[in-house]
């Protein structure tokens, strides 16, 4: 079996400014109700229709870390990590916005803000800020994200 050739993006590839968006995909009732079991996380805002009621939000709402997990599988779906990211290095400045709901349709827009080699010039580190938005175009979750990826030079020596 010959080795698995990565199509992601390389270091080399992004563009300090260039906004790139990932696909798309709707929160489901079973979406919470799943991560809520998975998480341990029975808390009020996400399984209480009643309680619910009686908030602005009026029905349950995905728990935040539901919400960066599914931006993980958009950005995985998108192909950019495809075989070139090495390591998500840290997130900074999470920030929820607003409640997201079964029914809302997700996407991540991803903008880089910095980037530079390491000092091994094999990998570099990119800078991200990082926007959840709904169907609205409503950003429910902003963060500024880092990760290493390979240089194009490197990984073809």
């Amino acid at each position: 079996m010959e080795p698995r050739k990565p199509t992601g993006m390389y270091f080399e590839d992004f563009v300090v400014g260039e906004t790139y968006t990932t696909p798309r995909r709707t929160i489901t009732s079973t979406d919470i109700v799943n991560f809520a079991c998975l998480s341990g996380d029975f808390n009020a805002p996400h399984v209480d229709w009643e309680f619910c009621k009686e908030q602005p939000y009026q029905e349950p709402i995905a728990h935040g870390p539901l919400v960066l997990a599914i931006m993980g599988g958009l950005l995985c779906q998108s192909g950019m990590n495809d075989g070139t990211i090495v390591a998500m290095l840290g997130t900074d400045e999470w920030r929820v916005n607003l409640p997201v709901k079964h029914g809302d349709t997700l996407e991540v827009a991803v903008k880089v803000l910095t980037k530079r080699r390491t000092s091994s010039g094999s990998k570099g580190i990119v800078e991200f800020a990082r926007e959840v938005r709904n169907q609205r175009g409503e950003a429910v979750h902003t963060m500024k994200s880092t990760s290493m990826y390979l240089c194009r030079e490197a990984a073809s020596a």
